[in-house]
């Protein structure tokens, strides 16, 4: 478990670096000129059914705020606050969403296959139907998840206890 998760680190540091490097590398050729909403204020917005692909959101204040079916693959939430936000359904695969507060939030429906989710605070979270395919998640993270997880995906048809391997 320790190694996948060391190689999984590994792959999204290096991407990242590539990503400078060659920014019309394939996983990012569609998201040309993404967002940024660095240290922005963001409580309460709405964001719901937008393309935010590869959008920054790193150390903003997301309190509340409105992410239903919003696409944000590769998007950067890093060290936000995303208490009572809303995802249902939004799709954050790829993304960074590392020591996020994510306290009381409907993650319902989500997906974050491959989504880099250490340290991220996840309690009193909504998870039904999430898709946690290849997520980063620390051993404690899992644990906690498991005893909560239930459903299906509607998008893409994965129980969420089997995308956190809850046994």
């Amino acid at each position: 478990m320790f190694l996948r998760l060391l190689a999984a680190l590994i792959l999204v540091i290096l991407v990242n670096i590539v990503s400078l490097i060659c920014p019309t590398v394939a996983a990012y050729a569609d998201w040309t000129h993404p967002l940024s909403f660095s240290n922005a204020e963001l409580t309460r917005k709405d964001f719901s059914g937008q393309e935010l692909q590869a959008s920054e959101f790193s150390n903003a204040n997301m309190e509340f705020t409105n992410f239903q079916d919003a696409d944000l693959r590769g998007a950067v939430m890093s060290a936000s606050v995303m208490t009572k936000a809303n995802l249902h359904g939004a799709n954050l695969s790829n993304a960074m969403v590392d020591r996020v507060n994510l306290t009381g939030a409907d993650l319902s429906d989500a997906i974050f296959q491959e989504t880099l989710l250490l340290y991220a605070t996840l309690a009193d979270v909504n998870i039904e139907g999430a898709d946690f395919t290849d997520a980063i998640l620390d051993g404690l993270q899992v644990k906690e998840l498991c005893v909560k997880a239930s459903g299906v995906n509607s998008q893409t048809g994965v129980q969420t206890r089997d995308s956190l391997g809850c046994r």
